[in-house]
């Protein structure tokens, strides 16, 4: 009796094994793997492959990276100049590894007009050698014998001997040979004569700077272009030509063209200089050292050695104070952010990789599939099916449906695709299980469940 007892009881117990083992085989067919699906809770799922064509589409979608703040992006120096004494010059142009395009400040053109006689230039009078009523004009004579001129003297007039003072400032050529007839025939004397300018004296242009000889032209009867004064001082005389500048200085104002652009063009060699102009040639882009060549005429600037000094001072404070509310704003956004305070766009990672994670969107440029996946530390190729990695993108804000971008690397030269495919916020990066991969682990599950299940069963 006994024994049939105990005999019933381990066949109760193996039939109960035998139906547990069956049942725990079918949880084996239940385990469950992440995959891309066709639909998504009734909505449509869309797997496109990644080609050429469908990154360009993909990427065509409207997006603007966000900004970083403009605190980011501002310079403490930038701004107005110095407070207290007056304004700073203007900070001077330094010759650096890149180029920069100089400033362009065209001297305007002016019409030619005929020669004044001016005060300090020296006339000439010729007149017949002899044998006519000249000769009763012993000064006239004399001075064609020794080619003696007769010097404009402050007041604008000539000192003829015989005949007196004449006003000759300020009178053409032809207009004081009118003047001169007028009075020779007045004082009864033969007016046949010719005048000539033997030095001009009265009017000329300053030349100095990068040249081989500085020097003073004279304006003559011929007018006087920006390349005959250029050539009068000796021409240029500049090894770098990318950073050297022409500067002409004309009632008040400052003129400048760059020497590569003066060179280049015929019209600014042909500008027409005038009396009183400075021309200055520079090579360092030095606003104060051509300024300087020009302190007897300009005084826009003029501080002293301590008001210098005092704006300076005044600056410096000025910088510090705009550097510390720059350095304050960045920190307050880099505290929001650290907080989730501050609004991002993300990208989240799921599936086969090395980290479940969300990646954070750059500001300022696009990041790529590429970027997210190998800067998040890229995937296990032991565990992650490289011939199923997906993005799933929303289609529209107003939608459900989803497109699911379908990169297939088991040909390493289909990651350059993922090197273009721009990222979108919200979008889901998903790696599948390799197939091995989702036995393996179906298996670990089963395994200690019918060990547990033979022990109970025992």
């Amino acid at each position: 009796m006994n024994f049939s007892f105990v005999t019933g009881a381990a066949t109760f117990k193996r039939t109960m094994l035998a139906g547990l083992l069956f049942t725990l085989a079918g949880c084996g067919v239940s385990y469950y793997s992440p995959s891309v699906k066709e639909t998504s809770n009734g909505d449509p799922v869309t797997v496109v492959a990644l080609t050429a064509q469908t990154v360009a589409a993909a990427n065509s979608s409207d997006y603007t990276p966000r900004q970083l703040p403009a605190a980011f992006f501002a310079a403490a120096g930038a701004g107005s100049g110095a407070i207290g004494a007056g304004a700073m010059p203007s900070e001077p142009y330094l010759p650096s590894e890149t180029r920069e395009q100089l400033d362009y400040r065209p001297l305007p053109d002016i019409t030619p007009a005929p020669y004044t006689i001016g005060i300090g230039d020296v006339l000439l009078l010729a007149t017949r050698s002899a044998g006519t009523t000249v000769e009763q004009l012993s000064g006239l004579l004399a001075a064609q014998s020794r080619r003696q001129g007769y010097t404009v003297r402050d007041d604008g007039s000539i000192a003829i001997p015989e005949v007196g003072t004449v006003q000759l400032a300020g009178l053409t050529i032809q207009q004081a040979e009118d003047a001169l007839f007028q009075v020779l025939v007045n004082n009864q004397i033969d007016p046949s004569f010719s005048l000539e300018v033997a030095d001009f004296n009265s009017k000329r242009v300053a030349i100095g700077g990068a040249v081989n000889n500085a020097t003073l032209v004279p304006i003559t009867l011929q007018t006087l272009t920006l390349s005959d004064a250029l050539t009068a001082a000796g021409g240029l005389n500049v090894k770098n030509r990318e950073f050297a500048s022409i500067r002409v200085y004309r009632d008040g104002t400052l003129y400048q063209m760059p020497v590569s652009m003066y060179l280049e063009r015929s019209d600014l060699q042909k500008k027409v200089l005038q009396n009183g102009d400075a021309v200055f040639v520079d090579t360092t882009y030095d606003l104060d050292r051509a300024i300087s060549f020009y302190k007897t005429k300009l005084d826009v600037i003029a501080l002293r050695s301590s008001a210098r000094g005092q704006s300076l001072q005044a600056l410096d404070i000025e910088v510090n104070l705009r550097r510390s509310a720059l350095n304050e704003q960045r920190s307050t956004f880099e505290l929001r952010e650290s907080l989730g305070a501050q609004e991002r766009d993300y990208v989240y990672l799921t599936g086969e990789v090395n980290k479940q994670s969300r990646f954070a969107l750059p500001y300022g440029h696009h990041a790529t599939l590429a970027d997210v996946l190998f800067g998040e530390g890229g995937f296990d190729t032991t565990t992650g099916n490289p011939a199923e990695i997906y993005v799933l993108r929303s289609q529209s804000a107003s939608s459900d449906a989803i497109t699911a971008y379908h990169l297939n690397a088991t040909n390493a030269a289909a990651l350059v695709m993922a090197t273009r495919l721009e990222m979108r916020p919200n979008d889901v990066i998903f790696i599948e299980e390799q197939p091995i991969t989702k036995w393996n682990r179906a298996l670990q599950q089963l395994f200690p469940s019918l060990l547990q299940a033979a022990q109970n069963a025992i």
